[in-house]
């Protein structure tokens, strides 16, 4: 039913051929789906429990509590408590009206003095309500949870070992996030697994994939606090406020999260809070503003996704970016190349141009190792490191503004070769390679 609704809507927003192909993708992403989340077994718990005495980091997880289901809420509670890493305090800042929240609340309490429940005198909304509960914590790192969500039982100390080894390399971390999966109502089943990459600037603007698990330094956090004109998007824009900041940003390669999915969710029901996409796009404003960039935001036709369009020249605005490039489709319309890895592993190969690929990422303005000389603008700057690595000249297409591969390159060279080649050296004299997948040239 959820998924119906979430085509019926997108038709609505985006018309029939857009639907056709995203419920086409869907399907095949379904078949393909094979994910089962792994819990650690208990000796794996138990050995954890067991080098955390060691440790000392202590982390407050804050909970904004408004009137949940009362089965969710006490599972979210007892996925704190069953924590293989003692060292926290869980805050609970309840602004709604339900009793049965208040007596399990308070009974919660009386067994485990690392609760500490905060009954609101007024609802304030989520960040009002956040910024209360953020002023009682006193750990080193505040972790954020939603009222009906789950934490792993090993996402503390998962946490943890990475502070701890950060600090260990003299690395003080701002803030570290967990990969992250979706639970059904009834907690039997987990899906729609989100690997996340590390830090990057150019997709975290295109979308929140940091989100959930979220632990961030507490003094950062108590700083820059929750903005109430951005509730629904409050947790994007602390985190674009933060990356502002130069903080050091940690991604911690596991699922640490389960996001659940029910009626009155986001994960289930996307069209249930477009307040909230549009606060995040009013976020990503305040971000580009605050940088000096001169540009638009738009609504992609992905909820919660957006592009930033820079007027009228990224070079001239971010002299960091050498370079930026985009996709090869073949004559089927399938992508051929245009964004690789370091090691020349193309991403998104095979897929349909009209399809959006993992968690939409096909669609986004991303940084990336490296991008094909065959649908790339270059930078001012960068012009003398691409002659010295292509071998021959930079021709700009006076018509694309990108470099004219087609004139002056022999039939038989090795333009990914090159490609890599050309990137590497960039990257190695500090630019930042960008990738533009509304970019498209056909080969």
């Amino acid at each position: 039913m959820g998924n119906i609704k979430k085509t019926i809507n997108y038709l609505k927003k985006n018309g029939i051929k857009d639907t056709y192909y995203a419920v086409k993708e869907r399907i095949s992403q379904a078949k393909q789906e094979n994910y089962t989340y792994a819990a650690p077994t208990a000796e794996m718990l138990s050995r954890q429990r067991e080098l955390s005495a060691g440790k000392n980091c202590i982390f407050s997880i804050i909970v904004p509590v408004y009137d949940p289901c009362p089965e969710y809420f006490c599972a979210m509670v007892d996925s704190v408590i069953s924590q293989s890493y003692p060292h926290f305090e869980l805050i609970l800042a309840d602004a709604g009206k339900n009793e049965d929240i208040m007596k399990h609340a308070a009974n919660y309490q009386s067994i485990d003095k690392r609760i500490k429940y905060h009954r609101l005198a007024e609802n304030k909304g989520i960040s009002g309500n956040s910024n209360i509960a953020l002023a009682y914590a006193i750990g080193d790192y505040v972790g954020l949870l939603d009222h009906d969500d789950l934490l792993t039982p090993d996402a503390l100390y998962e946490m943890a070992s990475a502070i701890e080894i950060a600090n260990s390399n003299k690395i003080t971390p701002g803030f570290l996030y967990s990969d992250e999966d979706k639970l059904s109502s009834d907690g039997r089943i987990y899906y729609d697994c989100h690997r996340k990459t590390k830090l990057n600037l150019d997709l975290i603007l295109s979308n929140n994939y940091i989100c959930h698990f979220l632990v961030m330094r507490r003094e950062m956090i108590q700083t820059l606090g929750f903005r109430p004109d951005y509730d629904g998007a409050q947790d994007y824009d602390l985190i674009l406020r933060a990356i502002e900041t130069k903080a050091i940003v940690l991604h911690v390669d596991k699922v640490l999260y389960h996001w659940r999915s029910h009626a009155d969710s986001t994960a289930e029901n996307p069209q249930s809070k477009q307040y909230a996409y549009d606060a995040g796009k009013r976020a990503v404003e305040d971000f580009i503003r605050n940088r000096g960039y001169n540009g638009i935001v738009h609504h992609t036709k992905h909820l919660g996704f957006y592009q930033v369009e820079y007027l009228p020249d990224v070079f001239g605005m971010r002299p960091e970016v050498g370079i930026i490039g985009g996709k090869l489709l073949n004559k089927r319309n399938k992508i051929t190349g245009g964004i690789y890895l370091a090691d020349g592993t193309p991403l998104y190969n095979g897929l349909h141009k009209e399809y959006s690929g993992y968690m939409h990422r096909a669609t986004l303005w991303q940084e990336a190792d490296a991008i094909d000389i065959r649908a790339m603008k270059i930078s001012p700057l960068a012009v003398a490191i691409f002659e010295t690595a292509a071998g021959f000249p930079y021709i700009e297409n006076l018509d694309t503004g990108r470099f004219d591969w087609r004139n002056g390159v022999t039939e038989d060279a090795d333009f990914k070769e090159i490609s890599l080649a050309f990137c590497k050296k960039v990257k190695k004299a500090g630019f930042t390679i960008v990738w533009d997948p509304q970019m498209i040239e056909e080969v």
